[in-house]
């Protein structure tokens, strides 16, 4: 009788052999060799289920999406304000080992979507979700007297999330700016002159 096989489930696994090869070799080090010596199979059995390690790129970073947002749920629930902006650029920022490694598979996937425009997540509307987040957190600051009334919330928003996507490509290359201290320096600087003077002084 022919074995029978879950293909998501499969999906699944080698998706997370190659997020697992990442965090330990790299996102150079996360060939078709390497995840299938992750599950201990041969490569030939990856393409099974996957057309090219593209679409294995693809799938690991719908899934680090996924990831984020249930993060960012979490850790913004109960929170307003600045709380809830901190909550949630901390969850896309790459200040941890988790973080760090989701950001090589975020800037390999943009990499390979300029070379082969192989169809994948649309990452843009995950972009499009957690700037929704920022501008309402936004508001919800100048409500609370956070900020200053005449902040430009969408505009302010736009480069808080600038700066935690071009914050994945400094941790790529391993820039000096990757810092902990230097990425939260950086969000600070751009609500700095928008806080209002009791929280400027607070």
């Amino acid at each position: 009788m022919p074995k029978i096989v879950d293909h998501e489930r499969r999906r699944s696994e080698i998706v997370g052999a190659f997020l697992t090869v990442v965090a330990r070799e790299g996102l150079a080090g996360a060939g078709s060799r390497a995840i299938a010596a992750e599950l201990g199979v041969g490569a030939g059995a990856l393409w099974h289920y996957f057309d090219s390690l593209d679409s294995v790129v693809s799938a690991a970073c719908q899934r680090v999406l996924e990831q984020v947002d249930v993060r960012i749920a979490a850790a913004a629930q109960g929170r307003r304000g600045l709380a809830a902006i901190d909550a949630t650029l901390g969850e896309i920022l790459p200040l941890s080992g988790e973080t760090r490694d989701e950001a090589e598979v975020m800037i390999g996937f943009w990499g390979r979507l300029a070379v082969s425009r192989t169809p994948g997540p649309d990452a843009t509307e995950a972009l499009a979700r957690w700037g929704d987040l920022v501008r309402r957190h936004l508001t919800e600051a100048v409500e609370d007297g956070e900020l200053r009334p005449d902040v430009p919330v969408a505009s302010l928003a736009d480069v808080l999330l600038s700066v935690a996507i071009g914050q994945q490509v400094h941790a790529v290359l391993a820039a000096p700016a990757a810092g902990r201290d230097c990425q939260l320096a950086l969000v600070d600087h751009c609500l700095t002159p928008w806080r209002s003077l009791q929280t400027a002084t607070a």
